[in-house]
């Protein structure tokens, strides 16, 4: 006797997915790739991750840990700037690579290539990709874009993932005929919201660009006063709305159009041009990974909202959103706890395809030259590097491959989820 076994619907998403060999091994690749990011100081860096030095054990790579991150002073002053390349050990423990990227090795520049003669003092000195123009090695520069680029594409999805999927939630669940409240609600808290955009973000705007040319925990910082003043500003002119609500103008009970609303404005927002925005935000103000991460996210949200939107749409209508309704369940609980985990299937989609193309973007500004500090090894950085050296062709080559090879895979990641959740596959 045979026993049907029923899957749910993401264990069937599941097991459709790994039948898609390509996006199953893609997944893989990735989680290899993100492993390589985590593990980057481990795979190149010109200190041993462990060494025995006169007798005494010594952790270099935790020790530039503690001071970079924690402020520490780890390090004796005779240990603290010298070429452990250089000098004898008891005995070490090496990463695959001994060269940071920003390390200037000018014996070996401009430009040695992968199989010329290269000047070192032992073969685990090597530089296996070869070196680019100004003598920087190129796998270690490649391990640590790896980085990078994973960073970028994910924080900046992830704005983009959080402010879309907040907004088309929204604008699908209430739409313009279901969200009521009071008039003088409706007005003063409008009013409000626009007083305290303005005071926290134009009127501070100065303060806020100093603050991002300072660096990221100074621009945060400056940035969540910023919010404080948003809700300050907009909570005190809200507040005479609750006496306004008792009179017969302000007690009258209208309706937000917020579907409408929001509509708009990703209509607004597609319409900006995230490059040239970029370019215009770059001329202004400090190069910094960040600001390029947040404006690649502040601009890049409109599709993923759009997704949700017309998820949310189909779905508060079905017939367990009307049972949570006649519960008494309030508004915000059955959109986040039950409308919106079944509405979130679409969306991982595109949240694949945008960070294949945020890496792109991110790789195009390095290329240029743009948003990105001059000191900082990115793949588009290194590409950008095979300009003025023709003849290098591992410059081109490899550099490429990494961005072409991960963009690829990421493309590739969303048509097998975009297969594995369609209903149609899952039928048969």
């Amino acid at each position: 006797m045979s026993v049907a076994i029923s899957y749910s619907p993401r264990a069937r998403a599941w097991e459709t997915f790994k039948k898609n060999r390509i996006a199953y091994i893609s997944l893989w690749v990735v989680g290899f790739l993100g492993v390589v990011a985590l593990l980057a100081d481990f795979l190149a860096y010109n200190k041993p991750i462990v060494a025995s030095y006169q007798g005494k054990t010594i952790w270099p790579i935790f020790r530039d840990y503690g001071e970079r991150w924690f402020g520490l002073k780890l390090w004796e002053a005779e240990l603290r700037k010298v070429d452990w390349r250089a000098i004898e050990v008891d005995w070490a423990v090496w990463p695959l690579v001994r060269y940071v990227p920003e390390e200037l090795d000018l014996r070996n520049a401009p430009a040695v290539g992968p199989f010329d003669e290269q000047f070192i003092r032992s073969p685990a000195e090597k530089h296996p990709l070869g070196t680019d123009n100004l003598g920087r090695d190129l796998l270690s520069g490649l391990i640590h874009g790896t980085r990078i680029s994973l960073t970028v594409g994910l924080v900046s999805v992830g704005i983009s993932a959080l402010i879309g999927i907040l907004l088309g939630a929204m604008a699908g669940y209430f739409g313009d005929s279901t969200l009521q409240v009071s008039r003088a609600t409706l007005w003063l808290g409008t009013l409000g919201l626009l007083l305290g955009l303005f005071y926290a973000f134009y009127v501070r705007r100065f303060a806020l660009g100093e603050a991002l040319s300072s660096g990221f925990l100074p621009f945060l910082g400056s940035f969540f006063l910023s919010l404080l003043w948003l809700v300050g500003v907009t909570g005190i002119v809200w507040l005479p709305s609750r006496l306004l609500k008792k009179t017969r103008w302000g007690g009258q009970r209208v309706y937000v159009w917020v579907d409408l609303t929001i509509s708009r404005l990703i209509e607004i927002m597609i319409s900006l041009p995230t490059t040239l925005l970029i370019f215009t935000v770059a001329a202004i103000a400090k190069p910094s990974l960040f600001l390029v991460m947040a404006v690649i996210g502040l601009t890049s949200w409109t599709g993923i909202a759009r997704f949700t939107r017309g998820e949310m749409l189909k779905v508060r209508s079905l017939d367990y959103i009307q049972a949570a309704r006649a519960l008494g369940y309030s508004d915000l609980r059955i959109m986040f706890l039950h409308a919106l985990p079944n509405s979130l299937a679409p969306v991982l989609v595109s949240i694949a395809f945008g960070i294949a193309s945020a890496i792109l973007v991110e790789s195009g500004l390095s290329f240029l030259g743009i948003g990105v500090p001059p000191t900082t090894v990115t793949w588009g950085s290194l590409l950008a590097s095979a300009r003025s050296a023709t003849g290098a062709w591992w410059l081109a080559v490899f550099p490429g491959l990494a961005i072409f090879l991960v963009v690829t895979l990421f493309n590739v990641l969303g048509e097998g989820i975009r297969d594995a959740i369609d209903p149609r596959l899952q039928a048969r």
